[in-house]
């Protein structure tokens, strides 16, 4: 959204995009605390309106009646792959290299460790420090179970990616959006200069599956896994997805071998044969609860157009680092997010040296973002339910918030143990 020739953005040309916006019905899909501007889904997305009815029915009618059942009456058997075909289309997959399952910190480790093991695989793990932590620590602790074989992590700093696909590297793993900035890797680009190498590479989709499209089949990526509580909506632990693009999945074992991916787990044999497809990345039974809550949060993307999704996500980003820059400047806010939204995910963070605080006192206003180390206010846009005239009205607040320092309350600088 630009400005009026030789004026400054105001409220009205937000509302003004509202009233045209091709996503805004959308928002209905939601159930948000009246008067609260929700920034946070980058971090949780928030229910859906069938949510509690589709929970109570799940408790009433199916658990609660039905029993054990409802693993063949009510389809929970078959619930991961489900998930995995909703999923899919915003992933730019085919349905049947989709899964729901675990975490994305355990598909991670199934998936590198799959990928380590296979035979005359090289020792190296590489991943570059921008990735969000978990991915780094799961990466460490595979390597420190195969270190006598000689597997080893190596972290580089953000650029020496591509430099570092050397012959000695195994698999690498790359977060594609830093969840702490919002700069977007270039995954077509990166996924073919790893592929060069004859390495392959597992992206983190966390922080890009439901903010924006992607197109893993069109880009000739091989291994991906995400999240379902940020833009998919699941709710709070929701179960994380697993995508192996369909020619390779016959030819990796999954290293948590568990029941629930045995060719046939109710034969309760013996040894363990992996079973066919994706079904072979699962490991032990079905989190049921928050699978159908996923479930749920899912079918809000329903007749979604995903170009409008992305065209969205990018003027909303535009937004606020363009208010920002009016508004917030003299107060010592920094963008620490790309100018150029093809290089940003769905989030724009700033910076200022009170970033706790004034994140702390913005959420008292009824403005939800969140706080990451050591400076970043951090701030996420999920399209089908934030309007522009939240992040015009975000960015009022936080003027307010600074103009009267209302930071330096010390109630506001206690920290919470989630920031």
């Amino acid at each position: 959204m630009s400005a009026p020739p030789g004026g400054r953005l105001r409220r009205e040309d937000a509302l003004e995009r509202d009233r045209t916006d091709p996503l805004a019905s959308f928002r209905d899909r939601f159930e948000l605390p009246e008067g609260l501007i929700y920034l946070d889904g980058n971090s949780l997305g928030p229910p859906s309106v069938g949510m509690r009815a589709r929970i109570e029915s799940l408790l009433a009618d199916e658990w609660g009646r039905d029993l054990v059942a409802s693993w063949n009456r009510h389809g929970w058997f078959r619930l991961p792959e489900r998930l995995g075909a909703r999923i899919a289309p915003l992933l730019g997959a085919g349905e049947d290299e989709v899964i729901a399952a675990d975490s994305v910190s355990l598909n991670l480790f199934k998936l590198l460790a799959a990928l380590l093991r296979r035979p005359g695989s090289r020792g190296v793990v590489l991943a570059e420090a921008t990735n969000f932590p978990t991915d780094l620590y799961m990466a460490e602790g595979l390597v420190g179970l195969l270190r006598e074989s000689g597997a080893e992590l190596r972290i580089v700093p953000p650029g020496d990616f591509e430099a570092a696909l050397g012959p000695e590297v195994a698999v690498a793993t790359l977060t594609q959006v830093d969840f702490r900035t919002g700069r977007k890797h270039d995954l077509r680009r990166l996924t073919a200069a790893a592929r060069g190498a004859e390495i392959p590479i597992v992206w983190d989709l966390s922080h890009s599956a439901g903010a924006f499209p992607l197109h893993l089949n069109d880009d000739g990526v091989e291994f991906a896994v995400g999240c379902g509580y940020k833009y998919l909506n699941g709710g709070p632990g929701a179960p994380g997805f697993l995508y192996v693009a369909r020619h390779l999945q016959q030819s990796l074992d999954s290293p948590l071998s568990g029941w629930m991916g045995h060719r046939s787990p109710f034969e309760f044999e013996t040894r363990y044969r992996p079973a066919d497809g994706m079904r072979r990345f699962l490991s032990g039974t079905p989190g049921i609860l928050s699978m159908v809550a996923l479930e749920e949060g899912l079918r809000t993307f329903e007749g979604v157009d995903l170009a409008a999704l992305q065209a969205k996500s990018e003027a909303l980003g535009d937004l606020l680092l363009g208010l920002a820059g009016e508004r917030l400047g003299e107060f010592g806010v920094e963008a620490a997010s790309p100018r150029d939204a093809r290089e940003r995910g769905s989030q724009v963070s700033l910076r200022h040296p009170d970033g706790y605080p004034v994140m702390q006192a913005l959420i008292a206003r009824g403005v939800v973002g969140d706080f990451r180390e050591p400076d970043l206010l951090r701030f996420g846009f999920a399209p089908l339910y934030v309007r522009y005239a939240d992040v015009w009205d975000a960015v009022e607040s936080l003027r307010e918030v600074l103009v009267r320092e209302e930071h330096r309350e010390p109630r506001f600088r206690d920290r919470n143990p989630v920031t």
